[in-house]
């Protein structure tokens, strides 16, 4: 391969603000796998968001690729799968596996696909230090009548189409709306696109903690549990981002509800993995580091917290929440999903300007 711009690229990253910013490109968040795609001719290498690469475990992408990409190009997306007409990201996490004959059963049965949203290099051109502006062009040239898997991300400069998207399109599956100031370079590792996401909250039951990692004792994260319509809790996610004096208090105030080893949980089979299959439970591998330490604290399911959430993906929030308070006021028991708010169905195909 010998391309302009080489792998590993760590992709330009964005920070949060509450609203859509003025006088800007807009997109939709899509919530997927990151990805760098480096082609040159019949090679092609799927670089993931930390650069590691991301190409066994999409075979029929690879293909989709080589079929509409540039002969030379290096393009910046997000890697999807959809079901029943909205993203599907448990999916897509499915296929972090190591068994290429279960990679090749999921990718004929729920097959991935490429939302393109900028480009990076062209033949012999990097484009990294090319306005925004001038590279959307570039990627809508080249992209013109490209087919399944691969998509053109839809972009406007409008605010309020960008307000209509917030609104609309979280029912397909979506993250929310990312803002890209028009004459931005592209740079890779660093925080200069803004996104902008949904944020609500939840009263969950604290019904664990992780051990800080480097930090010696302390809380590293609480581990939250939402009860089904069957009475049965739940593992529904984290919430860790607490200052360092905060996590050591954390500790002493959580230590009287620490539950013996063996003592009675509802998540005690956790170290189980056939138990995982019927439930979600806390400390299930982790696909991208088989080696991390999912070990946890049991507490006695007993308090209950309120935190911020963007959205869910199934039955667990998506993405880390932002502890607000506790809720002495609230009973386990009531910590149920009927709480939750469900977004407005939307199809992903009017999203992409197709049918699914």
């Amino acid at each position: 391969m010998n391309l302009p711009v080489m792998p590993p690229v760590k992709p330009m990253l964005a920070k949060s603000v509450k609203k859509i910013p003025p006088g800007m490109q807009y997109e939709a968040k899509w919530d997927g796998f990151r990805a760098i795609v480096h082609r040159d001719g019949a090679h092609l290498v799927i670089g993931s968001r930390t650069g590691k690469p991301l190409t066994r475990y999409f075979p029929e992408l690879v293909a989709g690729l080589l079929a509409n990409l540039p002969p030379r190009c290096v393009v910046d997306g997000e890697i999807v799968i959809a079901q029943g007409g909205r993203l599907d990201f448990e999916r897509l996490s499915d296929r972090i596996h190591p068994a290429d004959s279960r990679i090749k059963l999921l990718a004929e049965q729920t097959p991935a696909s490429l939302v393109a949203f900028d480009l990076l290099a062209l033949e012999d051109l990097a484009l990294l230090d090319v306005p925004l502006v001038q590279r959307r062009k570039a990627l809508a040239d080249v992209l013109e009548g490209v087919g399944p898997p691969v998509y053109l991300a839809p972009a406007t400069t409008d605010p309020q189409v960008a307000q209509v998207w917030f609104d609309r399109f979280e029912g397909a599956g979506l993250d929310g709306v990312m803002a890209k100031p028009l004459t931005l370079p592209y740079r890779p590792d660093a925080r200069l696109m803004y996104k902008i996401k949904h944020e609500r909250t939840a009263d969950c039951v604290v019904a664990g903690y992780r051990l800080h990692k480097t930090a010696g004792p302390a809380v590293g994260s609480l581990l939250l549990g939402l009860y089904d319509t069957q009475g049965r809790l739940q593992h529904v996610g984290a919430s860790s981002a607490f200052t360092m004096q905060r996590r050591k208090e954390l500790l002493e105030e959580l230590e009287p509800l620490r539950l013996a080893p063996g003592a009675a949980h509802p998540w005690a089979a956790w170290e189980d993995q056939t138990a995982h299959e019927a439930n979600r439970l806390p400390g299930s591998q982790n696909r991208w580091n088989s080696g991390k330490d999912q070990s946890w604290v049991a507490l006695d399911p007993s308090r209950v917290c309120e935190v911020a959430y963007d959205h869910m993906q199934g039955t667990r929030f998506r993405h880390t929440t932002q502890f607000r308070r506790w809720r002495p006021d609230r009973t386990p028991e009531s910590c149920t999903y009927d709480q939750l708010e469900e977004p407005v169905g939307y199809d992903l195909g009017e999203v992409l300007g197709t049918t699914t």
